[in-house]
């Protein structure tokens, strides 16, 4: 009897045994068949998601294409522009008025009657990852453009000014720079700007700062420091623009007197404020009405988050406000900007707009 029992307590262990072993494998081809019909239908989803989307920038460049075409039935300049962007970034070169049409005959009566000559200070090592950038953005708007390396290049092209690379030598690069722009483009413009090639400039902004100065007074202006200088200087970094009759002064007297006007080393922007001083130039109040900056040593980000090392607050002429409360709308400069990001400028200044707020045009007796 004892051994029936066993036998019959075996056999239910081996059929539950049995049930255990087929459910297990009944599971996993289960579990294997709806993970394959998963992989398919996600295939076949990306496969048709790639298809609309190919379809999709097949019309919109038809769109495109077609707009561009409209546009230039209507405006025969449009034809000027050329249409797409080489694929490498310094290739990339964004055009004026492709995308958007506003109303520009004001910046543009502006061009004709405020004439900047901007020269862009960069180096043979920088040429192609910064300055770059910036001939493809915001020098296009200025009435003449040079970049001034220590080495001639022909082909970019760039100035070379026989001076030698490195911090030290940035007094030599920017007296040198003004003489040639003294001996070769006096008579090409009005005003003439020095910038970094990581500063990017509002160049609209700045003739809106200059309408009502008058180029023949020994002036100039930029973001505003309080040491060294009895007058002040100006920040290097974020830029800063003498009159024709500054840049006068310093062709006939700054650059032939280095008790004037220092030669080389030290501080590029403090002896160059040293020299305007020397000149009898006016270093004069760059601040909008309601005595916001215009000009910036800092980046966008720094400024609007007023994150200022304690050295520039001590020596900001404003000690260093910042926030959006405290930025000019008419802003003109801003440095340390990384090439990516002089596009991302352009983008939001140039071509983003909020649907059905519209910014007026002024006429110019309303400057």
């Amino acid at each position: 009897m004892m051994l029936y029992c066993q036998r019959i307590r075996l056999e239910c262990v081996m059929s539950l045994f049995k049930k255990t072993s087929v459910h297990f494998i009944l599971g996993i081809c289960l579990g294997l068949s709806f993970s394959f019909i998963l992989y398919v239908y996600e295939k076949t989803n990306e496969h048709n998601s790639l298809l609309i989307r190919s379809i999709g920038l097949h019309l919109d460049n038809n769109n495109h294409v077609n707009c561009e075409n409209n546009a230039r039935n209507i405006n025969p300049e449009f034809s000027r522009f050329p249409v797409g962007a080489a694929s490498k970034p310094h290739q990339q070169k964004l055009v004026e008025s492709q995308y958007h049409h506003d109303d520009d005959l004001l910046a543009k009566e502006l061009h004709s009657k405020v004439r900047v000559a901007c020269w862009i200070m960069t180096s043979p090592d920088t040429l192609l990852s910064k300055a770059i950038h910036i001939k493809n953005t915001w020098a296009k708007r200025c009435n003449l453009v040079l970049f001034m390396s220590s080495v001639a290049d022909p082909e970019f092209p760039a100035v070379g000014l026989d001076v030698p690379e490195g911090r030290e030598h940035l007094t030599a690069k920017t007296m040198k720079a003004f003489k040639y722009l003294y001996d070769h483009h006096m008579e090409d413009a009005d005003w003439f700007l020095k910038a970094d090639d990581d500063t990017y400039v509002i160049v609209e902004n700045l003739r809106y700062l200059l309408l009502n100065e008058d180029p023949a007074q020994p002036v100039y202006f930029g973001q505003r420091f309080k040491p060294y200088v009895r007058q002040g200087y100006t920040s290097g970094g974020g830029g800063y623009v003498l009159s024709k009759e500054a840049l006068r002064r310093f062709g006939e007297e700054g650059s032939v007197n280095a008790k004037i006007c220092a030669k080389d080393g030290g501080p590029e922007d403090v002896y160059m404020g040293k020299c305007m001083q020397n000149l009898g130039v006016k270093l004069k109040d760059s601040t909008d009405s309601l005595n916001r900056s215009r000009f910036h040593c800092f980046n966008p980000e720094t400024v609007l988050k007023a994150r200022f090392p304690k050295w520039f607050i001590n020596f900001d002429v404003l000690s260093g406000r910042g926030g959006i409360e405290n930025i000019s709308d008419y802003a003109v400069s801003f440095h340390y900007i990384h090439p990516n990001q002089m596009y991302t400028l352009e983008f939001f200044i140039y071509h983003l707009r909020p649907y059905g707020i519209l910014n007026s045009p002024q006429s110019l007796n309303k400057l």
